[in-house]
């Protein structure tokens, strides 16, 4: 597609005012769909003028704004989606559109981690295989696409060489807007253009602001309320402090590179370890995706081993219990003598994943107060008896097929 034939895109697209890309609107939280009446009257009020409207919006047009794209007018809901990361990807999944997934970060990978979980919804398939890997996008590869938005963070892609802010506008005028947020993972530091700007967000906050982009906030609220009352449960059945595990996450294949990271840091990464409160192993003694070795593993004397990645297809966490037992100073861990190395799913989740890593996290932390978790090798998402989840399978898999 040339970019001239993209320019006619810009009659399903108008922007409200917004610098899409540049930092001069930062985004927030209580934005909702308008009418342009409605959207016009408010700018030019607040500008000490009449209300006007501007001649290329229409009565089914509407808003949405989240940091660092600003405020965004849409014609129409998108039907195509452009991700980066996966907490997009679950986020478009959630709100009946992971089919309408153009591109994502490693699609067969996570198409079959993903699948994992969508295993136990009901009715519910996900098929991600063969996507455009979008980790390192290319300008031309997203005019091919031609997704009706860009579900990833403007402030992220730049900080890769082969994109200018240029590019970023270009994109944003010529295909589809962006409307993403990344740097909320761990409050990373924003580019300079950003800086002062950039606004974070918990995971289900950002989830709320995509949902008004998709026009499905009835959507938004029916999961949410799972999510609310997911946490209601956890938070009610959570021992004292002092009395709750000590705890890290690891990435490895071996005990040659291990990866670390703590349970507690800001930002959706710990959007499935944070609200469950285990104490951090290492006592702020390092940074979480630090490199450590068995050694100081042992220094740290985790109760509990989190293995990130440990229900992707392929993976064998008896192999993984067997590389620490083997070790001399691995061994002598408390988590491993004690058998307590659990599995984990991705730490760039998505509503739905939070959903299921919340309870899986739950019952490994916590066995007495919610149940225990059953003995896992390798496959789908172990199947836990109705009377012992801590959500509603059934009722998430309706609110993802529209029956809400």
């Amino acid at each position: 597609m040339s970019q001239d034939e993209a320019l006619t895109r810009r009659e399903w697209l108008a922007y409200g005012g917004a610098v899409v890309g540049g930092g001069l609107l930062a985004g927030c939280s209580d934005t909702q769909g308008a009418s342009d009446a409605e959207t016009t009257q408010t700018a030019n009020t607040a500008n000490g003028g009449e209300p006007t409207q501007t001649p290329s919006q229409t009565d089914q047009s509407y808003t949405a704004s989240i940091s660092p794209v600003g405020e965004v007018t849409f014609e129409s809901p998108p039907e195509t989606v452009f991700t980066r990361l996966t907490h997009h990807a679950d986020m478009a999944f959630a709100l009946g559109r992971g089919d309408s997934v153009t591109a994502m970060h490693a699609p067969d990978y996570y198409d079959g981690l993903w699948n994992q979980f969508v295993e136990r919804l009901p009715g519910v398939s996900l098929d991600w295989s063969g996507l455009y890997s979008s980790w390192e996008p290319s300008k031309e590869q997203l005019y091919e696409l031609d997704s009706d938005v860009h579900l990833a963070d403007p402030a992220w892609i730049v900080k890769q060489d082969a994109w200018s802010q240029s590019d970023i506008d270009e994109i944003a005028e010529n295909v589809s807007p962006w409307f993403g947020n990344s740097l909320s993972d761990r409050h990373q530091q924003p580019p300079d253009a950003w800086e002062g700007s950039y606004e974070y967000y918990t995971l289900w906050e950002q989830f709320e602001l995509v949902a008004e982009a998709f026009q499905e906030q009835e959507r938004y609220q029916a999961l949410a309320a799972i999510h609310d009352d997911l946490l209601s449960t956890i938070e009610s059945g959570l021992p004292p402090e002092s009395e709750r595990p000590t705890a890290v996450m690891l990435a490895s294949a071996d005990l040659d590179e291990i990866w670390a990271y703590t349970m507690d840091q800001p930002g959706f990464l710990t959007a499935h370890t944070r609200p469950l409160g285990p104490r951090d192993a290492f006592e702020g003694a390092i940074e979480t995706n630090s490199t450590v070795d068995s050694e100081l593993l042992l220094e740290a004397d985790p109760e509990v081993i989190f293995f990130l990645g440990g229900l992707e297809p392929g993976t064998s966490l008896p192999k993984r219990r067997e590389t620490f037992n083997a070790d001399p100073a691995a061994a002598e861990i408390t988590a491993v003598q004690n058998d307590r190395m659990y599995a984990q799913g991705a730490r760039y989740q998505g509503p739905i994943l939070n959903l299921f890593q919340l309870e899986m996290t739950a019952k490994q932390l916590y066995p007495d107060q919610f149940g225990q978790w059953p003995t896992y090798e390798e496959g789908p998402y172990p199947e836990i008896p109705e009377d012992e989840q801590l959500f509603d399978r059934q009722r998430v898999a309706n609110i993802i097929s529209g029956d809400f």
